[in-house]
Parts: C-alpha cells; sequence; structure tokens
C-alpha cells in the first residue's frame, strides 16, 4: 500500500493570471467523474472516470483509502469500462465532477480542482515525507490551508450531493 502524503489550499480564484505569466504551466487537464461506493470512519472505496481533455481518452480506476490529514494510505489500480458501469448502474449515486488541472509551478507539481457542483476550487501538493509537507510555506495565492479540514473533503461534498438528490 502506497502512502500519499499531501496538503490542499482553498484557492480563492482560478491562477489565470499566473498561467498567463507562465509561473503556473498547465501539463494536463482531466475531466473526472468520481463515486464512493462505501464510505467508513477514515476510509474509503471509490471508483473514478478519467478523460485526458486533450487526447479524448478515458481511464477508469478502483481506489481504496485510508486515514485523514497530511498522510493516507491509498491503493488505486485500474479497472475496464464494463466493471465500471456495472458498478455505477447498481450504486446509482450522483458522481462528484471536477476538472483536474495538473501545473508545474516553482519546480513543484500541483493539482487544481475545479469542482462543477460546488463553488470551489482546492489546489493540491503532494510530498515525499511529512516532514516536508509541514516545513512547505505556501505562497499567499493558495489561500487557507484545509489539509486537516473535514468539511472540504470530496467525501462530505458527496455525501451533501447525496443528501440533495434524496431531497428531489
Amino acid at each position: 500500500m502506497s502512502l500519499e502524503i499531501e496538503r490542499k489550499f482553498l484557492l480563492p480564484a482560478y491562477p489565470e493570471q499566473l498561467i498567463r505569466e507562465g509561473a503556473l504551466v498547465v501539463r494536463s487537464e482531466h475531466a473526472i467523474d468520481q463515486t464512493y461506493l462505501a464510505l467508513h470512519e477514515d476510509q474509503e472505496l471509490r471508483v473514478r472516470r478519467i478523460e485526458d481533455l486533450r487526447t479524448g481518452e478515458i481511464q477508469y480506476t478502483h481506489t481504496f483509502k485510508r486515514g485523514f490529514g497530511l498522510s493516507r494510505e491509498e491503493v488505486e489500480v485500474s479497472i475496464s469500462e464494463g466493471l465500471y458501469e456495472q458498478i455505477i448502474a447498481i450504486h446509482q449515486a450522483i458522481p462528484l465532477t471536477k476538472r483536474r488541472v495538473t501545473a508545474e509551478w516553482d519546480k513543484r507539481t500541483v493539482e487544481i480542482d475545479v469542482y462543477d457542483q460546488i463553488d470551489f476550487i482546492v489546489l493540491e501538493v503532494e510530498f515525499s515525507s511529512e516532514e516536508e509537507a509541514r516545513s512547505f510555506e505556501p505562497p499567499a495565492w493558495f489561500g487557507p490551508d484545509i489539509s486537516t479540514s473535514k468539511e472540504y473533503s470530496n467525501k462530505k461534498v458527496w455525501r451533501d450531493l447525496q443528501a440533495r438528490k434524496k431531497e428531489t
């Protein structure tokens, strides 16, 4: 099982100016549909449909995560379109949808998630150790650090979507 170490920030706005100036260099853009199959305390099981917006290539993944905060265990495997479609059909949940922009900034890879169903943008930075993550000094344009805030977790946002579905 691999360990994912990351910090997340709530961007106040999409950094268009930094892209125009070349300080943030976009490497790829993907449309992601993310559906949780099981959630229990600090564990989650999900599937994703990931479309490369430049090439149109689509991949499907099945992921198990455990933990909360800066470090989480993660196992992700590729699955077939057929298996993904079967799971989605049985589960009948609303997927969380977002556009993920992977970019280079200050010799680091950052991922910017622009959510479709809610009004927020999250920037993630991955690290090789918790010490490196804790010592990282983010620039002001990153916005508030939400790494340990459950309010902004994908799981919570997805649960909120399901609750809205039941109300209608």
